[in-house]
């Protein structure tokens, strides 16, 4: 485990992310969503911050 001390962790429902707080300012407000649709499927992140996305969903700039 690489956690330091100011690292943001948060548990969902046993699910854990960790993020460091100069990372954090870039992903509030992102909404990760996971269909496991045959086609589209896979995760899907919706940012607000985003200045640009690439066509899958899957990375954004900031």
């Amino acid at each position: 485990n690489n956690i330091q001390d100011s690292d943001e962790v948060y548990d969902y429902d046993g699910f854990k992310v960790v993020c460091d707080p100069k990372s954090l300012l870039y992903l509030y407000g992102l909404v990760l969503d996971y269909s496991d649709a045959l086609i589209g499927g896979g995760f899907q992140f919706t940012n607000p911050n985003a200045e640009q996305t690439c066509g899958c969903g899957k990375s954004f700039s900031a």
